[in-house]
C-alpha cells in the first residue's frame, strides 16, 4: 500500500512537472527575444527536455522504490525511460 501511495504521488509530481514546462519555456523564450519560427523551434525543444527530465526524476524514483544498484538499476532506467518517450 505504502509503495502505491508514493507511486500516485511520484506520478502526479512528474505530471504538475511536466505541465509547468511551458509557461517557464515561453518565459526562456521571451528572455532571449525570440519570434516567428525561432520562438517555436526554442519552446518545443524546451518542453522536449523538461518532459525527457521529468520521465527521468519518476524512472529514478521507481528504480529507489525498487532498491536496485549498478547494472540492474541501469537496465530499468534505460528501459523506463524509453518507454516513458515511446508513451508521450
Amino acid at each position: 500500500m505504502r509503495t502505491l501511495i508514493i507511486a500516485v504521488l511520484a506520478t502526479l509530481f512528474t505530471a504538475n512537472t511536466t505541465l509547468a514546462a511551458d509557461p517557464s519555456c515561453e518565459a526562456k523564450a521571451a528572455e532571449k527575444k525570440l519570434a516567428g519560427a525561432a520562438k517555436a523551434s526554442f519552446v518545443k525543444k524546451c518542453e522536449k527536455d523538461a518532459k525527457a527530465s521529468s520521465a527521468a526524476a519518476g524512472c529514478e524514483l521507481k528504480a529507489t522504490e525498487k532498491k536496485l544498484a549498478g547494472a540492474a538499476k541501469n537496465s530499468f532506467m534505460k528501459k523506463c525511460e524509453k518507454e516513458a518517450k515511446a508513451g508521450g
